[in-house]
């Protein structure tokens, strides 16, 4: 069962504040997180410590940016008329999931199959 123009106007508003969210915290990174005053004189320690802290904050921008993907690419499937379909079997996506996740590509038993394939490979 196609979801509704209403419920299609829930999700849009929901991923595209989620996207404001995201651009606004990079935007937060840049400005601070990222820059380092020439008047600070680090330590060893001090200098390790800014450089994890850089580097820990890239690794979330990382993860930031996949998520930001996913949004895109479901506002791109509402404008499709394809949300709420598995990208793997081509079924709808249950309403709970997408409420809970509603970037979500795939439902949640092809979610289930690529995380036990994806476990697969780690342990060999």
């Amino acid at each position: 069962m196609a979801l509704k123009d209403d419920q299609l106007k829930k999700f849009r508003a929901i991923l595209e504040d989620r996207r404001k969210t995201l651009i606004h915290q990079a935007k937060k990174t840049l400005e601070s997180d990222m820059v380092l005053s020439p008047d600070d004189r680090f330590d060893e320690v001090d200098q390790a410590s800014s450089e994890y802290m850089q580097a820990f904050s890239f690794r979330l921008r990382g993860r930031e940016k996949f998520l930001m993907d996913k949004i895109q690419l479901a506002l791109r499937k509402i404008d499709e008329g394809t949300y709420g379909t598995c990208e793997e079997c081509e079924e709808m996506i249950a309403l709970k999931r997408l409420q809970a996740r509603p970037e979500a590509p795939l439902c949640i038993q092809c979610k289930e199959a690529q995380e036990k394939e994806e476990a697969v490979y780690a342990e060999e």
